[in-house]
């Protein structure tokens, strides 16, 4: 009788050991980052542009972290001046739509629709509310002595 109730003490015993250990040595609060930071570079963009002329902008977007259902999109918006801005596959943006972005290093390619001074706002965000922007200011080359010619 006595190995009896032994056995059933140490087992008990060894239960009880293994659900202790079950409950300090598990995390239920896990820490998975599904949102990171991220900024917009771009190489050095020419400042001045004439009526018809295409400027190219070299962008690159870097992430502090990746999370694969992160999802990215761009727009831009024209405060002055007139012109067109397209992706370098060929997608032709209108001013404030939002495009999907689906890579990290693409090229945009502005052209020059007038004489003025031009501007336009890059913004590019992701699917969690976080947006970067970036801003382009063009001057007119030669479109005063093409007036004066007149």
């Amino acid at each position: 009788m006595k190995k009896i109730s032994i056995q059933r003490i140490l087992a008990v015993c060894v239960g009880l050991g293994v659900i202790i250990l079950l409950l300090v040595a598990c995390d239920t609060d896990l820490d998975v980052q599904q949102v990171y930071g991220f900024r917009l570079e771009t190489m050095p963009v020419q400042k001045k542009i004439i009526d018809g002329e295409t400027a190219e902008i070299r962008c690159t977007l870097w992430r502090e972290g990746d999370y694969d259902r992160t999802r990215y999109y761009i727009r831009y918006f024209q405060p002055d001046g007139k012109g067109e801005l397209r992706l370098d596959d060929g997608t032709v943006f209108a001013p404030n739509d939002l495009y999907p972005l689906d890579r990290m290093v693409f090229r945009l390619y502005y052209t020059s629709h007038c004489t003025d001074q031009q501007t336009i706002d890059i913004y590019v965000q992701d699917n969690n509310g976080q947006v970067v922007s970036v801003s382009f200011s063009f001057q007119n080359e030669g479109g005063g002595d093409e007036e004066k010619e007149r």
